[in-house]
């Protein structure tokens, strides 16, 4: 009975989520969760808390890429950037959709997926709104799309890479080897799907008059700040050091010198930032530690032993899709964090644990539970006017993730 408890409690915090009764936010159905299985006792204080402790990184991570972006949006250097990047489409809605996703692939790639989420959404809405675009959502998929196909072209693409590898992660020129034509058949593929299904909304010409506004001392600032970040990532993941604590000292670095600078009041920056990601990703860390005293690790190791001394080759296939379903289940981050203890356990192949990472990276683009940055997107949208239901996503997303999965997961092999 307790086990199966220990089950529904988070299928219902997930259901919670996604369908969001009452709007609100939707950490609470996660932090719900979590208290009803200390409640009811189905975890401990003593267990729930080093569950929690294991996401340290990746709070101080969201932090302080949180605080740039807040910072970045309150000196308007979205507009700044939103405003170049319409001048540069020349009134092509085919042309903004293509340098849009581009810069996609590169916030991402050097930032994370959560960057994406969180700083690039807001710039695609104030450049829309100059285009006067007249359905921005095809825009604003991007984001969301594009966060998750990108994010294992290097290991800080994705605070999944991280938690999937832990201690083990592979030198950066053996990750390119590894990662580069999956990276390029999901991107690429990802692409052509989105455009595909949204073309119907891209026909209508854009504005192309559009003044570029004067970039400020503090927008100049908040610029170099994300910059240096990106800096910072790739040297911390050269020598295979934690992100989450650079990215948090730079994030509040820079924030605190631009308000000091143009003498602002912090407190617009604080109270802009959702600080309800924290708890909400706290809730799913003690949510899996509940699941792993069910025995799953256990199973599911000896499931894939199982399945390896049949077949690599369908090991592979099965677990990577497999893992992609999962993950819109209970949300990539906890997912991977599973897999990576399975994978641990097992000692498996390298092309095993490729199409697992892959499975948890790419699989979120199914629905707006599948990763943080999804949740981290849809946040971003509220807040700029724009909503997207559930289900519009999961129909959107059946064809687009479906797609570069399988397109990721066959360039493994060659």
């Amino acid at each position: 009975m307790n086990h199966l408890l220990t089950w529904i409690i988070p299928l219902l915090a997930v259901a919670g989520v996604i369908i969001r009764p009452f709007k609100i936010t939707e950490a609470v159905y996660v932090v719900i969760g979590a208290l009803l299985l200390l409640i009811l006792q189905l975890i401990s204080p003593g267990e729930a808390w080093p569950g929690v402790l294991k996401g340290l990184d990746v709070y101080l991570f969201l932090t302080g890429m949180m605080l740039l972006a807040e910072t970045a949006r309150e000196e308007k250097l979205f507009d700044w950037l939103a405003a170049h990047a319409t001048v540069l489409a020349k009134g092509s809605p085919a042309q903004l959709f293509l340098l849009i996703y581009l810069v996609g692939v590169v916030v991402t790639t050097f930032l994370s997926n959560d960057a994406t989420a969180v700083v690039l959404t807001p710039a695609v809405a104030a450049a829309v709104s100059a285009a006067k675009v007249e359905k921005p959502l095809p825009y604003l998929f991007i984001c969301a799309f594009i966060a998750n196909a990108a994010s294992f072209v290097l290991p800080i693409s994705n605070p999944a890479n991280l938690v999937i590898y832990g201690s083990h992660m592979p030198p950066l020129l053996h990750w390119f080897r590894q990662y580069a034509l999956p990276s390029v058949c999901a991107i690429v593929v990802t692409y052509l799907a989105l455009y595909y299904t949204q073309r119907n909304f891209l026909r209508t010409k854009t504005e192309t008059n559009i003044p570029i506004p004067e970039l400020s001392l503090g927008a100049k600032t908040a610029l170099a700040g994300i910059a240096a970040t990106a800096i910072v990532l790739l040297v911390c993941s050269a020598f295979g050091l934690q992100l989450g604590l650079p990215t948090a000292v730079t994030g509040l670095l820079t924030s605190s010198f631009v308000v000091l600078r143009s003498s602002k009041n912090p407190i617009n920056v604080i109270k802009g930032v959702s600080w309800s990601v924290l708890p909400l990703v706290a809730g799913l860390f003690v949510i899996v530690e509940a699941l792993n005293k069910t025995g799953l690790i256990a199973q599911l190791t000896s499931i894939l032993n199982h399945g390896m001394s049949a077949s690599i080759a369908g090991t592979a296939w099965v677990g990577g899709g497999m893992v992609a379903v999962v993950c819109n289940l209970v949300n990539n981050l906890p997912a991977g964090l599973i897999a990576g203890n399975v994978i641990h356990a097992g000692h498996v192949p390298e092309v095993i644990k490729s199409s697992v990472l892959i499975g948890v990276d790419l699989g979120p683009n199914l629905s707006i539970t599948g990763s943080l940055a999804t949740i981290l997107w849809l946040v971003a949208l509220r807040r700029e006017g724009h909503t997207v239901s559930a289900w519009t996503f999961l129909k959107l997303g059946a064809f687009v993730m479906t797609s570069a999965l399988v397109a990721a997961l066959a360039a493994v092999w060659i």
